[in-house]
């Protein structure tokens, strides 16, 4: 199975005995570690992989125990607490989490009770443990946009890097969710006063201002309907809308702040959409198909493995009347070769498969 069906086959497992779970040891048993195994992929009973009940003395603390520690290449990695099924995560109660974040070489540390998991990282302060997660899953409140995300956290596609040049999207862009869904169900009144501003020319009194909290929501909920069902009409015509994204940038000093000053929109056609299914459809023969990802740039359009830049496939030239294809050696030096059609790129199906399976 793949990372969405153990998950939601753990969701059912969670429905189904949660009300019997009476503590901390039993919900480490019956759920955490099916995570760990599962979800991740790490045998917890190698203890070369997940070491339970992990001990690392820190100043005048000695002999605490963090509930397990994940390695890989005998370093760890991952640092692990769990609550008991059903109680509150604060991170404030995770006291073991930040100090043996500081004194290991983790860079990720993770915060459950069995049904919700908080994974942290040190982006605010070098070898300190953030106070905010970067991403949040609840098992039985699913989001599906977390998925590959969690993918790069397990055994076979760990990569450090990669998972900490994404953390920082990750946890701005999950909190600027949280205001969006608060603003949508109760929206403060800056917000009211934001969009009353703009279409009422009138005084806006208490009257006015309690009339427009009422069509904030309703016109914030018909957006939202109106977008869900935009996209149905697209799936079922079987077209592609072009969607309006930013220009990925790897991190050099603040995350955030080189994303805001440097990223550019750009829109991805339906070209380069096909262009990408046919590499897909080549490389998939020789790698897991959901192991392929694209990135598109201003200037071109990026499929990867592992959604890494350290792991380029090709380069889609095609925002220029004559459309090429960027190759890469194995030292990564990319070489531009001149398509006419979208089927030529099937005449470098060999040398597709062989950069693919040049990654790990």
């Amino acid at each position: 199975m793949d990372v969405l069906e153990q998950l939601n086959s753990l969701a059912a497992k969670i429905r189904q005995q949660s009300a019997v779970i009476q503590t901390e040891e039993a919900t480490k048993n019956a759920f955490v570690m099916p995570f760990i195994s599962k979800i991740l992929g790490y045998d917890v009973f190698d203890p070369t992989e997940v070491t339970p009940e992990f001990i690392c003395d820190v100043g005048t603390k000695k002999g605490e125990k963090i509930d397990y520690a994940i390695l890989k290449g005998g370093e760890i990695q991952i640092l692990v607490e769990c609550k008991k099924i059903g109680e509150p995560l604060n991170v404030h109660h995770a006291s073991q989490l930040f100090r043996y974040f500081h004194v290991t070489n983790a860079r990720i540390s993770i915060l459950t009770n069995g049904q919700v998991y908080k994974f942290f990282t040190d982006l605010d302060a070098p070898n300190k443990m953030d106070d905010k997660p970067f991403l949040e899953l609840d098992l039985l409140d699913i989001d599906e946009n977390v998925v590959p995300e969690l993918t790069k956290l397990t055994k076979s596609a760990f990569d450090i890097e990669s998972i900490v040049n994404a953390a920082g999207e990750l946890k701005y862009i999950s909190q600027i969710k949280k205001i969006f869904s608060a603003q949508f169900s109760s929206p403060e009144e800056d917000f009211i006063k934001l969009f009353a501003s703009r279409v009422y020319e009138g005084i806006l009194t208490q009257k006015v201002r309690e009339l427009f909290n009422i069509l904030t929501k309703k016109a914030a909920g018909q957006w939202l309907n109106d977008q869900v069902n935009e996209r149905l009409k697209s799936a079922i015509s079987g077209t592609v809308t072009p969607v309006v994204v930013p220009e990925t940038i790897e991190p050099s000093g603040d995350p955030l702040a080189t994303k805001i000053a440097d990223a550019e929109h750009v829109v991805t056609t339906e070209n380069e959409l096909e262009g990408f299914h046919i590499v897909k459809s080549i490389i998939r023969t020789v790698v897991e198909s959901k192991r392929i990802t694209h990135r598109d740039n201003k200037s071109y359009f990026g499929i990867f493995l592992d959604d890494n830049n350290r792991k380029p496939i090709c380069r889609l030239h095609f925002n220029r009347s004559q459309m090429y294809i960027g190759l890469f050696d194995a030292d990564k030096n990319e070489t531009r070769h001149p398509i006419e059609v979208l089927d030529d790129i099937f005449m470098y199906v060999d040398q597709l498969k062989l950069t693919a399976t040049g990654y790990k």
